[in-house]
């Protein structure tokens, strides 16, 4: 077995998101907090600082829930001010109280404003750790600022320009500051058209500027254009990931979880996903009423049964993917409600050949099961059934998007459940209406 300082030795090999995991395998076992108390305890405090920042919300809080005020305070203050103004929101109020009698002044303050941001904006996931230059400042002033603040910032790569009253003018990057003279003025040489964000904005569209723009970083200002802060490219793709899971989740008809599948007790779990099943359970009733309305046309060709399954399958199916797609394309911002006359042609076309293409795929099977007239039943059907589930996908995403709701709604259960009930509908009034001359 290792020594003490063998132990030490072998952590400093390992990188910080991995030790992480090592700590959270720890917590989640039975009796094993105390471990990962000590595993920690054995980390400079910069370095437990930033293992403590890989960890999920419910891991952190058990681990500082083992720790002293003391110890917590060490973490907080080598914590970056984003990381540590979200472990401050999830700790009680009893003890945020006691951390914050215990800060100095200005640390305490820059907490409580970076934590009183609501979730889900720009203020909730920025930081203050930037590196600031003053107007009127020479190059060589500028980089001297750079030097003195560097070892506390995000990020040096982008360099922001300010007036007296801190409000943002001008952005340059450290490249553009090293080739310029020394004796040059920065308000010279800076970009002054600057991408921003407000402080009030929602964090997926902070997200999706990062992306677009292709950002180290973005500037926050508040309503008067006074910078306070700024979000990081890794910050920002923290929050694609996380909306893109909500989205996909949604999709499938479950609520928003908050913390990973695997960490999630299972009450949540059932919790999350039971009640749209329910109500997709009694919505699929209308197809059973469907099925008992064309009872006649049933009994006088049973073959028409065969082919039930596949139709409305076929049509929940492409129903689904256009759903998907709309969604998709209206979270990453290429689509949005003004484009839906362009998209319903768009549609009209690929649907109807899509239709097309697997009516005289499924045609052959209809004649061997019902000959030609149950052939042509099915065929129309499938056309019908796949152009109807297409278009009703793509703009349900549109109507709900007017509405002020959430696209990611029009989820794959809910459009499969509704083409159900329609597919039976339409394939049997079809039924009826060829085979009503047609002697069996």
């Amino acid at each position: 077995m290792p020594g003490y300082d063998g132990v030490i030795e072998r952590l400093g090999e390992i990188r910080s998101p991995d030790i992480s995991e090592i700590l959270e395998a720890l917590i989640e076992e039975d009796n094993a907090l105390d471990a990962a108390v000590a595993t920690l305890a054995l980390l400079e405090n910069d370095r437990a600082a930033n293992v403590l920042g890989y960890l999920p919300s419910g891991s952190q809080l058990s681990l500082v829930g083992a720790l002293d005020d003391t110890q917590v305070l060490k973490l907080l203050e080598e914590m970056g001010s984003d990381e540590r103004a979200d472990l401050f929101n999830l700790l009680d109020e009893d003890r945020r109280e006691t951390l914050l009698r215990r800060m100095a002044h200005k640390k305490r303050e820059e907490l409580k404003r970076l934590a009183s941001y609501e979730e889900g904006y720009a203020g909730a996931i920025m930081t203050s750790d930037y590196v600031a230059i003053d107007s009127g400042m020479t190059v060589s002033q500028a980089l001297m600022r750079v030097r003195q603040t560097a070892p506390d910032a995000e990020t040096v790569y982008q360099l922001y320009v300010l007036a007296k009253d801190g409000e943002l003018i001008g952005t340059m990057s450290l490249r553009m500051l090293m080739v310029a003279r020394p004796g040059a003025v920065v308000d010279d040489i800076m970009i002054r058209d600057v991408i921003h964000s407000r402080v009030d904005e929602l964090q997926e569209e902070v997200a999706r500027i990062v992306a677009r723009y292709d950002l180290i970083a973005l500037p926050v200002t508040d309503g008067d254009n006074r910078m306070v802060g700024i979000v990081t490219h890794d910050d920002a793709m923290d929050v694609a990931q996380f909306e893109a899971t909500e989205d996909i989740h949604k999709g499938m008809s479950i609520g928003q979880l908050e913390d990973g599948i695997s960490r999630v007790p299972l009450w949540t779990l059932y919790r999350k996903r039971v009640m749209w099943l329910v109500l997709l359970v009694f919505a699929n009733l209308f197809s059973g009423a469907g099925i008992a309305y064309f009872e006649d046309t049933i009994a006088a060709k049973v073959a028409l049964v065969f082919f039930l399954p596949l139709l409305i399958g076929s049509g929940g199916n492409a129903g689904a993917q256009a759903a998907t797609l709309m969604v998709r394309g209206m979270a990453t911002g290429d689509v949005g409600v003004k484009d839906w006359g362009k998209m319903l042609g768009r549609e009209l076309l690929v649907a109807g050949s899509l239709g097309l293409t697997m009516a005289l795929a499924v045609a052959p099977i209809g004649v061997m099961r019902g000959g030609n007239a149950v052939a042509f039943v099915v065929a129309t059907s499938m056309i019908t059934i796949v152009l109807f589930g297409s278009l009703l996908g793509m703009c349900l995403p549109f109507v709900l998007e007017r509405f002020k709701l959430d696209p990611a709604t029009a989820s794959a259960p809910l459009v499969t459940t509704l083409i159900d009930a329609s597919g039976v509908v339409i394939y049997f009034s079809i039924a009826t209406a060829v085979l009503s001359g047609v002697s069996v």
